[in-house]
């Protein structure tokens, strides 16, 4: 079993951005979502695709399984899909020994930058960057399962 150990944040300032190492567009979509689970389909630029099942608990750690999926199997997709698709691109920004990632969201998720971190354990303790302000890890609003069927634009 897989189980997804990370932190959010919400991103208060650009001064990130001059560190980033690399950047990448994603578009997802669900293609179900319930009370105890999602199905996410993901787009990764141009030539990758993933299928990933995340528990819906909310907080530090979650079970993720992931799977590389054909990018025309994930466009066939589309349609099937439940909600908006989460547009974003990826930063990738390192700080004090952890790949932090950046989202800056576009569409009906516009305005919105999340931080989020990967821990290699639920205690771990990285020092937080300058760049983020409110920890979000617990709010659900900002899951982007919620955000497909509730976009930051309707808040």
């Amino acid at each position: 079993m897989a189980r997804e150990i990370e932190r959010k944040f919400l991103v208060t300032s650009d001064s990130w951005r001059h560190a980033a190492t690399s950047s990448r567009r994603l578009q997802q979509y669900y293609l179900t979502r319930d009370r105890r689970s999602s199905v996410r389909v993901r787009i990764d630029g141009e030539t990758r695709a993933w299928l990933t099942i995340k528990s819906a608990e909310s907080g530090l750690a979650r079970d993720e399984f992931e799977y590389a999926i054909p990018v025309d199997d994930a466009r066939a997709m589309v349609p099937l899909a439940e909600g908006a698709v989460i547009d974003k691109v990826r930063h990738i920004v390192p700080h004090a020994g952890y790949a932090w990632e950046i989202d800056v969201f576009a569409g009906d998720n516009a305005g919105l930058i999340i931080a989020e971190v990967e821990l290699p354990a639920a205690g771990a303790s990285p020092e937080l960057p300058a760049w983020v302000g409110q920890e979000i890890t617990a709010d659900r609003r900002y899951y982007n399962a919620s955000l497909a069927q509730q976009p930051y634009n309707t808040w």
